[in-house]
């Protein structure tokens, strides 16, 4: 038996582990004491969810569409096949008709390889992943205040450093477990936590001041703190005066939210929200900790920005313990974005609008590049629908359930003349492709990841890939020497991070393959091999703006619409408002989430037995004053509709959610809240959808209409195309044998 240092393949914590092999077959899993973050544990996913690398499922040859089913084909009929394709596309449309989704699972190598192969060999900028829909807002945001877009501080600093965290939009014991430990760890040394949700988490549970918001309503909250600070004067004036711009700007624009009208806006005590601004801007090391509850809205962006401003006025930033901290929520979603896999950036985040940094990519690359900003994923279907793109190939992703408004988006899948998917298993979405590649996973994949706090880890192999799957650089470097591109002349991973270094050093030049072997990993920035990396930024007040400031913007917010002699009264303020608010036909609120035991579409944790026998069906959370108004009872069903789709599934009659909300996850194909999530209200500054809130009707149900359901289900997300393939792959095994 073999033990394999490795990283956890699920959230962005980047928790380190020991697998123990045995036949090439992953036996058991056991965490690394040595670890900083995780210290020796792991949770229940990084536990129990490795039995997806061997499941029967997993594809194994490449497969094509014939008619309503997949026959098996040989790698050079299948890359040849695309190739070709993509030539007449680009010949006939030009280079926009592509996308590129690249992978959050996918690693730093990988992702590098695929914004590459976007940019230089398809010659377009249209090159995306998940970020777009979970942390986009964070990337923007910070990025425009602070210069950038990523977690400011390392996560051992919570447990170790940290005497007040405010945790707003994040359920942290539920989506970043091992993070949730630090700040318990904090919590036990004294410090006071803050929590501000609308849900009953356990984090809330355990808080010193629980702040229960509505949905969307982050920015009031937030200006009132500021609001508060100001009056009483506690900001802090030195660090306002030397490190940042815009101040007068922002108290002016907090002047209107006393805690008193916030109050009435919200519900929540004014003197709980003075009390929280009070506590903060008096701590010594204060920490802000959000997640999706922040980001996926319709005003994302000026939810992070007003995270941003808060953390400068009180100077709680630039100092072990002390900052703004964006928790990741998938194991190399931070390196996808900081490796190029967005239609703005090249790797090390310098804009494809400048042409110096055009220039050199141009030059190392070997090709012209594209100055043109590409489409994002949110913009994707709409793009396809109007004919400007005409073939996606996607890596690692599985739209079909993880985008807004699932059904607009398979209808536009309908209208590509070419979808590659390359995945481990037959996801939803590559039922609907053209053609399918099967991919190397996790356990099998060599490079690197990069978790939440930037800390980039080795990510090494213990088992070989089932039968001819490929790892995902080697099938983006394949196509690329069939389209003529000789530029990918890369043997193994280290090639790619050996590029990466040299075309990102600033952020990597200083981590060698040899040094990420010894260590447990390095934060960028990192720019020399003697560098230690930097575990918190903007320390001694650098901020990385073109102004070398921080720049605070002012925030506006109505749940309806901010008047407009409100607007004007400041220059380019960010405006917030719920796009889709209840209303007499659809009067609740559905807001979706995770869970513990799942992760995301379920591809891999739904393969984990442990984990679908605690976790094993959807269930829909309910406050139990409107249970009890529709006459239903905690495991009956209900049926949750909104403007875009229905789903029925079992209630969960719990205090968890404030009456009028219900709350549901995308982690089950037979009742995804995808279905009904609301694609057409995108941020206007990053791009997410407004997946936190749905206006929806909520009415009883039954086992006879959830069994119909199902099968409807079934046959919408094409489950026996799944069952075919797999029989067909394993003919074709046994006759390759």
């Amino acid at each position: 038996m073999a033990d394999v240092m490795t990283i956890c393949p699920y959230c962005g914590t980047g928790c380190s582990m020991s697998l123990s092999v045995t036949d090439n077959k992953i036996i058991d899993i056991n965490g690394d004491p040595t670890h900083p973050v995780s210290e020796g544990e792991l949770c229940l996913k990084g536990m129990y969810g490795f039995k997806h690398v061997a499941d029967p499922g997993r594809l194994t040859t490449p497969l094509m569409r014939r008619g309503d089913s997949f026959v098996a084909v040989d790698w050079d009929t299948a890359l040849d096949a695309i190739a070709d394709q993509l030539g007449v596309i680009k010949k006939e449309s030009g280079p926009d008709a592509f996308a590129v989704f690249s992978s959050a699972r996918a690693t730093n190598e990988e992702n590098y390889v695929a914004q590459k192969f976007a940019r230089a060999v398809l010659g377009t900028n249209s090159v995306d992943h998940c970020a777009r829909l979970c942390h986009a807002p964070t990337t923007v945001g910070l990025t425009m205040t602070l210069g950038d877009g990523a977690m400011t501080n390392s996560i051992p600093e919570l447990g170790d450093v940290s005497d007040l965290i405010f945790i707003i939009g994040s359920n942290t014991a539920e989506c970043h477990p091992l993070i949730a430990k630090h700040v318990l760890k904090a919590k036990a040394r004294g410090a006071k936590l803050i929590v501000a949700d609308p849900r009953m988490t356990d984090m809330a549970n355990k808080a010193d001041l629980w702040l229960r918001i509505p949905l969307g309503h982050d920015i009031p909250l937030i200006n009132a703190m500021l609001h508060v600070i100001i009056k009483e004067g506690l900001q802090n004036t030195d660090f306002i005066r030397d490190h940042s711009n815009g101040f007068d700007d922002l108290a002016r624009a907090v002047e209107d939210y006393s805690p008193e009208r916030v109050s009435q806006m919200t519900g929540v005590p004014a003197t709980d929200i003075a009390a929280a601004g009070r506590a903060f801007a008096t701590a010594k090391a204060a920490a802000t900790l959000y997640a999706m509850g922040v980001t996926q809205f319709s005003c994302g962006t000026g939810n992070v920005v007003s995270i941003a401003n808060l953390a400068v006025v009180t100077g709680q930033i630039g100092r072990p313990g002390a900052g703004v901290c964006p928790l990741r929520g998938q194991s190399n979603v931070q390196g996808a974005c900081d490796l190029g896999a967005l239609p703005n950036v090249y790797p090390g985040g310098r804009p494809i609008t400048s042409e110096p940094d055009r220039l050199r990519f141009e030059e190392a690359w070997g090709v012209a590049l594209s100055p043109k900003v590409g489409v994002k994923i949110t913009e994707i279907p709409a793009a396809i629908l109007a004919g400007k793109v005409r073939a996606i190939i996607v890596d690692g992703e599985n739209p079909m359930m993880s985008d807004p408004n699932t059904q607009h988006f398979a209808h536009a899948l309908e209208k590509l003349d070419l979808l590659v998917v390359i995945d481990l298993f037959m996801t939803e979405t590559a039922r609907r492709a053209h053609i399918v590649l099967p991919a190397g996973g996790w356990g099998e994949k060599d490079g690197t990841f990069t978790n939440t706090e930037r800390r980039v880890q080795r990510v090494r192999p213990a088992v070989l890939a089932p039968g001819e799957a490929k790892a995902d650089w080697w099938i983006f470097k394949a196509l690329a020497e069939r389209m003529g591109y000789q530029g990918m002349a890369y043997d193994r991973p280290k090639d790619i991070w050996d590029e990466v270094r040299r075309m990102a050093p600033t952020a990597y030049a200083g981590m060698t393959y040899e040094r990420l072997e010894t260590t447990h990993g390095l934060c960028s920035p990192c720019p020399a091999e003697d560098h230690p990396g930097t575990p918190v930024l903007h320390a001694g007040g650098l901020f990385h703006t073109p102004s070398g400031k921080a720049a605070l913007k002012p925030v506006l917010f109505h749940p309806i619409s901010v008047p407009e002699e409100e607007r004007k009264a400041f220059d380019a303020p960010i405006i917030g408002h719920i796009a889709e608010r209840p209303d007499n036909e659809y009067p609740f609120m559905l807001t979706t989430g995770r869970r513990v035991y799942h992760y995301h579409t379920g591809t891999m944790t739904r393969r984990a037995p442990l984990l679908e026998q605690i976790g094993p069906e959807e269930l829909i959370e309910i406050n139990p004053a409107d249970a009890n108004a529709l006459f239903v009872r905690d495991r009956q069903y209900i049926k949750i509709n909104t403007r875009r789709g229905s789903v029925i599934a079992k209630a969960w009659v719990t205090e968890r959610v404030p009456p009028g909300v219900v709350f549901s996850t995308f982690h089950f194909w037979e009742a995804s809240s995808n279905e009904e999530t609301n694609a057409d209200n995108l941020d206007p500054l990053s791009g997410i959808p407004e997946y936190k809130v749905s206006a929806a009707q909520v009415t009883k149900s039954s086992a006879a209409d959830a069994q119909a359901s199902v099968a409807a289900k079934r046959e919408y997300y094409r489950q026996d195309v799944e069952t075919a393939a797999i029989v067909e792959m394993r003919a074709h095994a046994a006759a390759s044998a």
